[in-house]
């Protein structure tokens, strides 16, 4: 690709790994180096740690990476972008201008704010969240590029958008250019989750070189089509199959809305064009929404957990006597109570913990009290006077807070999106006047009958659809994928909501959305309310979801013997 900028990704989250922005300056040319550390949960992390000190509140791993790495940066003429600033972005600046002095390092350090709502949510209509932080688009990064900052740190933008900004300074770009802004928008989808558009939680690993996985780079063009890549010599692959994977991580319909443009993923082409190169092509843009998406958290109560052991016969009816025990003997009963039982165990067992089933017990209330201290202790008082071999995972503890989220919006006009540049100049960053009402996705339950695929063979699902499954707030999604033209027909008939629910009996009750994406022979499923509040709340087994689309692809169907592994 010739007319190409190279946009690196060295962090999908907060506790990456830390030696990767150096890897990456190392490893090969790179005209900007992205990180991404924020999450949902992460918001909330920050936000209990900005109650005990005003002070903190940025992801402080960052800056430890910058000990090692910020003067190679600049010597490498390599322009760094990372929302590692979190809820105190402009402390994180402060932090790096004093280490740059330290290093004797003439880094210009930017950041972007004004994401930061939570001091005007009651006015706002937001009520009263420990973090409010509206998601900002990428020209405020472009705006701290163009004027020459070397670092640029954020606080709530999209992931995206680091990308995006990267991209439009590279270019030029200005909000009429939506589809470029939409193909940088999908660059930086692909790429800000790190390694997992190398092979990281990748469906068919076993064809992967697994190992130390390399960070993706995206080389954008000016048109905003990009090629995905990483630097020769580093583990893992980069092909269709992951650059798809990772399109499907954590989405909705085929609209993907962001504060720049909305990018419609049903236009996209997926190309291999070499090894660890794969071209994306053909996005378009539409106008991004008159609204920015807010992420509110909000501290809920308090959580406490007891997982007891079951061994042998009488699993349930074992259950079922603590549980009887357990309620009785509480001395207060806390506002939620909420009972699972795990049966691991299988029968004629060669080991104790292949005869084992868990049962685990969780309580929440806003009061302590209740799920405090006597809340365990009662666990432990049933020690010797409940069903036999009874014994605990670990001991109980006394509790702790735990926080819900949810999404809010505003319009973006009430946001003020602002760059401090380099010179401490502050510059009001306006929205986009493209931006509109905009068009909803419709669920589509199925694609009609079901043709006659000839002979068939009971197998797991997975043997031919790859599935990427994740966490977007209550609900999850779940991103199912094949490899030819003749698979995704079958696919598309064969899994309908009706059919997903079958297989999933745990979401049966939910109500759950199909969008198609046929160009990349693609189906996704959103599983609304299957995670409660949101993964702080932590109402499942596998409270993010990633692990929804691997038990997808375990459930066994008819499969046509034509699709043979």
């Amino acid at each position: 690709m010739t007319n190409a900028v190279r946009i690196g990704n060295a962090s999908g989250f907060y506790g990456d790994r830390l030696t990767a922005v150096h890897e990456m300056l190392e490893g090969g040319h790179l005209d900007y180096l992205t990180g991404d550390y924020l999450a949902e949960l992460t918001m909330l992390i920050l936000g209990r740690d900005r109650l005990k000190d005003p002070s903190r509140g940025y992801a402080k791993t960052f800056l430890r990476q910058m000990e090692t790495s910020l003067g190679l940066a600049v010597d490498k003429g390599v322009k760094i972008v990372v929302n590692a600033g979190g809820l105190n972005p402009h402390g994180l600046a402060v932090a790096l201008r004093e280490l740059s002095e330290k290093l004797s390092v003439d880094a210009q350090i930017a950041f972007v704010n004004g994401d930061d709502l939570q001091p005007r949510a009651a006015e706002l209509g937001l009520g009263t969240p420990i973090t409010a932080n509206a998601y900002l688009g990428g020209f405020g990064i472009k705006s701290a590029l163009d004027r020459g900052a070397d670092v640029v740190v954020t606080g709530r933008v999209t992931d995206a958008s680091l990308t995006v900004g990267a991209a439009a300074s590279a270019f030029g770009w200005g909000y009429k250019d939506l589809d470029a802004i939409a193909g940088a928008i999908v660059a930086g989808h692909i790429i800000e989750c790190g390694t997992q558009a190398t092979g990281g939680n990748y469906s068919f690993f076993k064809e992967i070189p697994m190992g130390r996985l390399g960070f993706p780079i995206a080389e954008v063009a000016a048109d905003g089509s990009s090629v995905i890549t990483k630097h020769e010599g580093t583990g893992g692959a980069v092909t269709v199959g992951t650059v798809t994977a990772q399109l499907l991580y954590e989405i909705q319909g085929p609209r993907y809305y962001n504060p720049d443009a909305t990018a419609l993923l049903d236009t996209i082409e997926v190309t291999q064009e070499g090894p660890d190169r794969v071209g994306v092509s053909g996005i378009r843009g539409e106008a991004p929404p008159s609204e920015l998406k807010v992420s509110l958290n909000h501290l809920a109560g308090i959580r406490n957990q007891i997982d007891v052991v079951l061994t042998g016969l009488d699993i349930e009816d074992k259950a079922a006597l603590f549980q009887e025990q357990f309620e009785a003997a509480l001395p207060t009963s806390p506002a939620e109570l909420t009972w699972e039982l795990s049966r691991l165990d299988r029968p004629d067992a060669d080991t104790e913990e292949q005869a084992s089933a868990l049962l685990r017990c969780v309580a929440r209330d806003t009061d302590p009290n209740a799920v405090g201290r006597a809340f365990s202790a009662t666990a432990v008082e049933l020690a010797l006077a409940s069903y036999p071999g009874f014994t605990l995972t670990a001991p109980p503890g006394n509790g702790a807070p735990y926080g819900v989220f949810v999404p809010g919006y505003v319009d973006a006009g009430v946001v003020e999106h602002r760059v401090t540049q380099p010179d401490g100049v502050s510059v009001l960053i306006e929205p986009s006047p493209m931006r509109t009402e905009p068009t909803r996705d419709v669920s589509v339950p199925d694609s009609g009958p079901i043709g006659d695929w000839g002979p068939t063979r009971r197998a797991p699902i997975g043997e031919i659809v790859g599935a990427r499954s994740g966490d977007k707030g209550g609900s999850a999604n779940i991103g199912v994928w094949v490899r030819s033209d003749d698979e995704f027909a079958w696919l598309d008939q064969t899994l309908t909501v009706d059919r997903i629910k079958e297989l999933l009996p745990e979401i049966a009750a939910l109500t759950v959305h199909r969008y198609r994406l046929p160009k990349i022979r693609a189906l996704n499923f959103v599983i609304e309310g299957v995670l409660g509040r949101g993964v702080a709340e932590n109402v499942r087994f596998d409270p993010q979801a990633k692990g929804l689309g691997e038990w997808l692809r375990s459930r066994v169907v008819d499969v046509p013997e034509r699709f043979g592994r």
